[in-house]
């Protein structure tokens, strides 16, 4: 947990991708502490809601998080400037990922979730694995951190679901030929969409090839308090900010996680909204359109 407000400022702010930006943090308490897999909760401003974001990266004083703008919470943070300071950050936060040397493991990382995908392949790699990275994105213009996740890895393969960079397909088409070729894979990593992690199952459930997934775009208040982030996992329910992010793909109900990801998104939709005709007001009167 950190103690000095100071710690949370943002020292830097770039946009990755449409409505995708990369912030420093400084958080050294918790950039100390932080090992893959692990998230923080965050608070842009005192009257925000409090939404947990995995850390991608870092150094023994800041930390990075790449968000996506998807709700009212991430507006807010995406009009803060470098400069000021979010209310709060609380973390590191979930249990770390598992990391081992087994061999050849592959990192898939498909949109935004190629950001927590990254500290997952650097420690991979730093225990002596040969790291094969998958990276998928819809297009070019919204691929992210292909240059970090080399640096990360063995070998990069970038594919896009319209051809416009890299390979023409899905994660799971190049998954599928390394398979079909004998190339052996010890682990699989897989994090993004949860459609994209369910196929990604699919693909690696026949060859028993182990494969974990990072639910972490389900949580909620991020403690375990809230229950909001409930799972099926081998039959059993968990709560996958205290219990995970990350799980056997093989055992997640992926029908019921997508019906939970939908149920607040007529709310979500509402608040968003909301906003924006805030940030029209608020630029309108900047701009002088408005008495």
């Amino acid at each position: 947990m950190e103690a000095d407000r100071d710690a949370y400022r943002i020292l830097d702010k770039e946009l990755l991708a449409p409505k995708v930006t990369r912030y420093v943090i400084a958080a050294p308490e918790v950039a100390r502490a932080r090992r893959a897999g692990q998230f923080v909760i965050v608070r842009p401003r005192a009257d925000s809601e409090r939404i947990p974001l995995t850390i991608a990266d870092g150094d023994e004083e800041s930390i990075v998080l790449v968000v996506q703008e998807v709700g009212k919470t991430t507006a807010v943070m995406a009009d803060m400037k470098a400069g000021e300071a979010l209310a709060d950050v609380c973390g590191p936060l979930g249990e770390p990922t598992h990391v081992a040397k087994v061999g050849t493991v592959a990192v898939i990382g498909g949109g935004i979730g190629i950001a927590p995908a990254h500290p997952i392949a650097q420690a991979m790699k730093a225990a002596g694995n040969r790291v094969i990275t998958i990276l998928g994105a819809r297009t070019r213009e919204l691929l992210i951190m292909e240059e970090e996740m080399r640096r990360a890895s063995h070998e990069t393969i970038v594919v896009t679901d319209d051809g416009s960079y890299g390979e023409r397909g899905f994660v799971t088409t190049v998954l599928e030929r390394m398979l079909r070729a004998g190339r052996p894979l010890h682990q699989v990593v897989a994090i993004g969409p949860a459609i994209m992690m369910k196929s990604v199952a699919a693909v690696t459930r026949p060859l028993k090839v182990p494969t974990l997934v990072s639910l972490n775009t389900l949580m909620v208040d991020g403690t375990g308090m809230c229950g909001g982030c409930r799972v099926s996992v081998g039959g059993e329910t968990r709560f996958v900010c205290v219990d995970g992010p990350e799980f056997d793909a093989h055992e997640v109900d992926f029908d019921l996680l997508m019906r939970r990801q939908a149920m607040y998104r007529e709310q979500e939709h509402r608040s968003y909204t909301a906003y924006q005709a805030h940030r029209c007001r608020t630029q309108a009167r900047a701009d002088g359109n408005v008495a």
